[in-house]
């Protein structure tokens, strides 16, 4: 890949070139030259868009893609592809399939359908056998073909004790345990955040209580069984302070929060709307308020899309009976941009990859490109027009959003909208 990018800000704090805009030549995949008004004697392909801003590629934890199994909701393929256009370089791609991601030839499979992307995929397998909570999975054989993480998606681990061989045994080779905050006892039929919206509108709440339990249980297994461990999509004032804590005890645990926990409270459920309805749900503006601020100070450690697509009949039903989630790689960047300056949006964007056990590439000369190509200033209200996912669950839909995505360069790929 040979090309010369144009008049490009360098959004990039490990780059000596950040902050300024330069011209970047780049041969063979890596970074050759950086600077002013560079000349293209041997006429590389030349890119160049308004106001273009780069910044190393993005991350995000957890999207779902469906396939196998659930292809009519989203194939791997058409998943990746709106992963680029949204800015995505790296994604990580959960167990929820048919059948469950939880062995080597698995893992080996999704990887086999990835192939020859720009966006690379990091497949998690499933934690337990079949994602039923009662036996683990062959971890060391699906980290053997290249798993990442091993998490049962949306599924609480409900046997402590499997908890603790989980974490207990995959620390034996530095394996990431991922466990979703929820205590389903507590929980019960609830569908919503239990709080005074909840009461008005006569749906049951799953409160606060039920995901604060679950994190308290975690962190004290891996006190004891000095693990590996993830917390995914925490949504409470109350999960932040737990984990604030647990880090300044050296823990070893890092979390995500979904964007979506970032922007909308549970008012917005008075119309019964399925669009936003989400797990874990969203909470007050009292929780909101202390996820920002644990994401400004570094308690959480990466924002998540928690990209779910589902078919249209699973949605527009009654909402005790609708599915929970919604798609959210699309309009990722432009709901952050919304809450935070553009450095702080990049910067939420690109960390995180390392706990997953990818390195960032900073745009240095020298380097090989992996870059993120965006405008941050153009506004726009997200619609079904710019959904690509194959589902069309968008909690976003109908809302103003900031800045547009122009694609991406990495793994020696160019994909741009």
């Amino acid at each position: 890949m040979n090309i010369l990018i144009k008049s490009a800000k360098i959004i990039d704090p490990k780059s000596e070139f950040h902050n300024t805009t330069q011209d970047l030549l780049i041969e063979k995949g890596m970074i050759s030259q950086i600077g002013n008004l560079l000349k293209n004697p041997k006429k590389y392909q030349e890119i160049s868009f308004e106001n273009l801003h780069i910044s190393q590629g993005w991350f995000d934890s957890s999207v779902c893609f469906g396939e196998p199994g659930f292809e009519e909701r989203e194939t791997i393929k058409n998943g990746l592809k709106t992963a680029a256009a949204s800015g995505f370089t790296t994604v990580a791609m959960n167990a929820n399939t048919h059948p469950v991601i939880d062995s080597n030839s698995d893992v080996t499979f999704v990887y086999s359908k990835a192939q020859h992307h720009a966006v690379k995929l990091l497949a998690v397998g499933a934690l337990t056998k079949d994602g039923n909570g009662e036996d683990l999975a062959e971890l060391f054989d699906m980290k053997s073909a290249g798993a990442v993480a091993y998490y049962d998606y949306k599924k609480s681990i409900v046997n402590p004790n499997l908890m603790k061989l989980a974490l207990q045994y995959a620390s034996n080779f530095d394996g990431l345990v991922i466990s979703f905050p929820q205590d389903n006892k507590i929980t019960g039929l609830g569908v919503m955040n239990e709080q005074i919206t909840s009461t008005s509108l006569g749906l049951k709440g799953n409160p606060n209580l039920a995901e604060e339990l679950q994190v308290s249980r975690d962190l004290f297994l891996l006190e004891y069984t000095n693990g590996k461990l993830h917390i995914p999509t925490i949504s409470t004032a109350g999960s932040v302070s737990l984990i604030r804590e647990a880090k300044k005890k050296k823990l070893n645990v890092s979390c995500s929060v979904a964007i979506h926990n970032l922007f909308f409270t549970d008012e917005v459920l008075k119309d019964f709307n399925t669009l936003y309805k989400v797990l874990p749900p969203l909470r007050t503006q009292h929780d909101v308020d202390a996820l920002i601020e644990g994401l400004k100070d570094g308690t959480i450690d990466m924002v998540t899309s928690d990209h779910n697509p589902m078919d249209v009949e699973q949605k527009k039903v009654e909402f005790d009976h609708a599915a929970y989630g919604t798609i959210g790689l699309e309009s990722a960047f432009g709901a952050l941009q919304t809450l935070f300056t553009i450095k702080k949006t990049v910067e939420i964007l690109t960390r995180g990859k390392q706990r997953f056990g990818e390195e960032g590439t900073p745009i240095n000369i020298g380097n090989k490109l992996n870059i993120t190509l965006f405008n941050p200033e153009t506004k726009y209200v997200f619609s079904t027009k710019n959904i690509l996912s194959k589902s069309k669950n968008a909690i976003f839909e109908n809302q103003p959003l900031e800045g547009k995505v122009y694609g991406i360069i990495a793994n020696n790929q160019i994909s741009l909208n």
